[in-house]
């Protein structure tokens, strides 16, 4: 069913998803300073593009430079994605194939609004009723 939906979602709006992420990247790569952004858009870009099966959580070492880098990218680009994600989710919502789009749409405003200190992994480790390993296991680890 996850690769059901994921095509379906490549096909209605994930690959543009991801480009822009993508785009917003390499921009943000190409401006040295703001290389942690760039890294961030792309991780969530992958996420965009196949976003069934797989969950976002807090990264254990993320600090206080997560925070402060989140505040600012909440200022600058998080609000805007998220408005977008939001707009995006009430259009694909007016048709019943669209509803689980809409649904992983708004699965992408957290992780839009603060990409810092998260990480994307695979659901079946990390996901609601996933049985939970112990500290140092990684095998789950997509992003």
């Amino acid at each position: 069913m996850r690769l059901l939906l994921n095509v379906i979602w490549l096909i209605f709006g994930g690959l543009w998803l991801a480009i822009g992420y993508f785009l917003a990247g390499i921009v943000c790569c190409i401006l040295i300073v703001t290389i942690p952004f760039g890294l961030a858009a792309f991780r969530i870009g992958a996420y965009a593009l196949w976003p069934f099966g797989r969950t976002v959580v807090d990264r254990p070492t993320a600090g206080v430079a997560s925070v402060i880098g989140n505040v600012v990218w909440f200022l600058v680009a998080g609000i805007w994605l998220a408005i977008g994600h939001v707009v995006t989710a009430v259009a694909m919502a007016i048709t019943i194939v669209g509803i689980p789009l809409a649904l992983a749409n708004l699965k992408l405003i957290p992780v839009s609004l603060m990409p810092l200190g998260k990480d994307i992994v695979n659901a079946d480790v990390y996901g609601p009723g996933a049985v939970r390993p112990g500290p140092g296991y990684e095998k789950g680890r997509v992003g």
